[in-house]
């Protein structure tokens, strides 16, 4: 966690010092809002880019997360060999959480050259982190109530490629990319077998790569 910060905070120091260059020439800036719907099945992605120079921008994000449900599909249900947590298919269904991104862009071309056809397209390298809480479950024995619970942190980082089009005030911003991750389940489960209470402890850290898939929509805020 201490060296994700770390990372974070040479990453945004780098990008207000090159801001504060470019701040003494005057030059004329956007800022924009963005959603991604492709991502609304589990949560809410809202972005804000503000543009530093013509070909290079700051984008920096925060998701709303209100269910878990596509890691329990992806943790749980398809079988490759994978250790699997310990967390009940309600507990990631009813998950809730919150996300964080940064990332700069930097334009291969810039977007303000409209005649050419590779306008707007830009390679952006972004750190995010999550944290999802798992709501409790208790179990009753012997009248003794057993409490399981658990959470979730996602560490990663994603190297995406896009183009971004602009037409009057509004964004059109489709994207791929890879990426890697790193989950770490945190869980204490109670189960009843036989009439007999037993307690899994556990922590478990998957690292796997990812492709990222997305389009981003938005307007020019001023």
């Amino acid at each position: 966690m201490k060296k994700t910060l770390l990372l974070i905070w040479l990453f945004c120091s780098f990008i207000f010092s090159s801001y504060a260059q470019d701040d003494k020439k005057g030059l004329s800036r956007n800022t924009f809002i963005k959603v991604n719907p492709t991502t609304l099945i589990n949560e809410l992605d809202i972005y804000l880019e503000q543009e530093i120079t013509d070909k290079l921008s700051i984008e920096a994000g925060v998701s709303g997360i209100y269910t878990d449900y596509p890691d329990y599909v992806l943790a749980k249900k398809i079988d490759i060999g994978q250790k699997k947590p310990d967390i009940s298919t309600e507990q990631f269904v009813n998950g809730r959480g919150l996300g964080f991104r940064v990332g700069f862009r930097l334009f291969l071309i810039s977007r303000d050259m409209a005649p050419a056809r590779a306008a707007g397209t830009y390679f952006e390298p972004m750190l995010f982190y999550k944290k999802v809480f798992y709501p409790n479950q208790d179990i009753t024995n012997n009248n003794t109530t057993y409490t399981s619970s658990g959470d979730k942190n996602v560490f990663g980082l994603q190297l995406l490629v896009g183009r971004q089009f602009k037409k009057d005030k509004f964004i059109l911003d489709p994207f791929i990319g890879i990426g890697i991750r790193s989950k770490v389940y945190q869980y204490k489960t109670y189960d009843l077998n036989n009439n007999a209470v037993s307690l899994n402890d556990g922590r478990l850290v998957s690292i796997l790569p990812s492709l990222q898939i997305g389009i981003k929509m938005g307007i020019k805020m001023w």
